[in-house]
């Protein structure tokens, strides 16, 4: 199954690549392979380094289209400088709010299939994931186009101020944001998806419990902060560790699937 690689700017890492699911995929798909079941974006991870591509999305991608999904695997601008540099706060957070807003471009797709956009990001992808829910509250990134329906969480850092007192996170975070929160909140405030409570669209965290890079708390702390104000959000922990919810030969990766099956209800 080859994608469509389709551009959002003039960068070249300003791209996503289209994989539509193949005739048969899924039973309640046309014989052409479409209308989907909706579709997903897929948001790579990697600490938003440079050194990180779309490479770690596409076998998601695969997977997705193979069980009757439309499937973006977004690539964007990372922190850092050379191939895949020029990212952090802000450009990093206008290139996945223009990538998802390009499927308002896409021809192919249906009404139907954009009713349901769902973002699904693995750990610094899992961030963005969760934060291009919450783009439209804020003026530079607004009016959306294309609205995110629910958000699929796969050991994000959902909380960038709590991933500042971590050693792992922390200084990721602070090239991501440029600083530390003291020195810029506002920034914080737009870019932090545990400052973003109640966020008004489902969240399904997925998390392995052996994880020594994003630790299980990240996902733990977000879905207990955002139940307790009436959100609809879940965890869903699996044996493994940080890279086990990106396989998509694991139990961890059908369990997702499962997810996002039930998050077309």
């Amino acid at each position: 199954m080859s994608p469509t690689r389709i551009a959002y700017g003039e960068d070249p890492s300003q791209w996503g690549d289209l994989y539509r699911p193949a005739p048969g995929s899924d039973p309640g798909s046309t014989p052409d392979g479409a209308p989907s079941k909706g579709v997903v974006v897929v948001v790579h991870g990697g600490f938003w380094k440079a050194e990180y591509d779309a490479s770690l999305g596409a076998p998601l991608a695969l997977s997705l289209a193979e069980n009757g999904w439309t499937a973006l695997n977004l690539e964007y601008r990372r922190v850092g400088s050379g191939d895949g540099g020029g990212g952090g706060y802000p450009a990093t957070f206008d290139d996945v709010a223009a990538g998802i807003d390009l499927l308002a471009d896409v021809e192919e797709l249906t009404d139907a299939e954009r009713a349901i956009v769902v973002t699904l990001g693995h750990s610094a992808g899992g961030h963005l994931a969760v934060w291009a829910a919450a783009r439209g509250r804020f003026e530079r990134w607004s009016p959306v186009r294309v609205p995110v329906t629910a958000a699929v969480s796969q050991a994000g850092v959902l909380d960038l101020t709590a991933g500042l007192a971590d050693a792992n996170a922390a200084p990721n975070v602070r090239a991501l944001m440029g600083g530390d929160a003291e020195a810029d909140p506002a920034a914080y405030d737009a870019a932090d998806p545990a400052r973003h409570l109640p966020l008004g669209v489902p969240v399904r965290c997925v998390h392995g419990n052996a994880d020594t890079i994003v630790p299980l708390r990240q996902s733990r702390d977000y879905v207990a902060a955002a139940t307790a104000v009436g959100d609809d959000a879940t965890l869903t922990e699996v044996d493994g560790d940080h890279f086990i919810v990106i396989d998509p030969a694991t139990e961890a990766w059908e369990r997702t699937l499962e997810l996002l099956e039930s998050l077309r209800a």
